[in-house]
């Protein structure tokens, strides 16, 4: 993690806390000590939508906490301080929430594996970060790989002027991370996922300048309701409108055929056809139905 990226936000968590501490009723005993109540509200205040994502896919959070008492303020402090670093470099990656979700949650466990000293299955060593602990590990390794994709399909919706079922927006690359299937990509993430291959259509790569044929990769296309719009959509978005006109022009003829005068209106009979509107009006909102479905 870059180091003025950890100072940024060693200060934003210390004025979070600060804030908190001080309006805590009652006052704490001691006010240079921090306040486990503040400590909480602060914790329960960031993590609410990691838990709520871990709680929708049935998986257990990643925020183990030590047996010993005195080790529990402590390991909090280091959950809260590596959430607000994986935000604080996630750059564009902040409008896609369930996926910071997933990995804030590798990256804790990550976190709890090596304060506990735990041994990993995979080498027979302790546990290390999976992207090494360079200074911008976490932005090169991490965040960009999911830029490009958003990148690449942002490009290809400007260039090949296609329609929006044809290519990936933020929230169709944050749905991915809505279903159990999204643990399939692994940590470290897996380069040859089907999250990370762009559309399967030619269009140049602006990175080298390469062709890509229509073949060469799987496109798992757009996740979440795509709406397929006609020329019908012009009366399905304005149908009170619609309807109230045609209603009015079916009245307004009635009442010319009968007479012309407004207060023909008031005759029995014209009345009583002028009362077919409300025909006109079912028939209209099966109309409506129609074209909704």
């Amino acid at each position: 993690l870059q180091k003025d990226n950890v100072a940024n936000q060693r200060e934003h968590l210390i004025l979070l806390l600060a804030n908190v501490h001080i309006r805590q009723i009652p006052k704490p005993e001691q006010q240079s000590k921090l306040d486990d109540r503040a400590l909480d509200y602060v914790m329960k205040k960031l993590f609410k939508s990691y838990k709520m994502w871990c709680k929708y896919l049935g998986r257990k959070s990643s925020l183990w906490l030590p047996t010993i008492q005195q080790e529990v303020q402590q390991r909090k402090l280091l959950y809260m301080g590596l959430y607000l670093l994986v935000w604080g470099e996630a750059a564009n990656l902040r409008f896609m929430p369930e996926c910071l979700c997933y990995i804030y949650h590798h990256m804790a466990f990550e976190l709890y594996g090596m304060l506990a000293g735990n041994v990993s299955p995979m080498t027979g060593e302790n546990v290390k970060p999976a992207y090494g602990g360079d200074e911008e590990a976490f932005l090169m390794k991490v965040v960009t790989p999911i830029y490009k994709v958003i990148e690449e399909e942002a490009h290809r919706s400007k260039t090949m002027k296609s329609k929006h079922s044809h290519w990936r927006n933020y929230d169709d690359l944050n749905e991915y991370f809505w279903k159990v299937d999204c643990f399939r990509l692994g940590w470290p993430m897996r380069a040859d996922a089907d999250f990370f291959k762009t559309p399967k259509f030619a269009y140049p790569n602006r990175l080298n300048g390469e062709e890509r044929s229509a073949g060469s990769v799987h496109w798992m296309g757009k996740i979440n309701f795509v709406e397929i719009r006609s020329f019908w959509h012009i009366f399905r978005s304005f149908d009170r409108m619609w309807i109230f006109l045609i209603l009015s022009l079916q009245a307004m003829i009635i009442i010319a055929w009968n007479g012309g005068t407004p207060s023909d209106i008031f005759d029995a009979g014209v009345f009583k056809q002028v009362l077919s509107i409300f025909i006109t009006a079912a028939v209209l909102k099966l109309g409506q139905g129609s074209l909704v479905a």
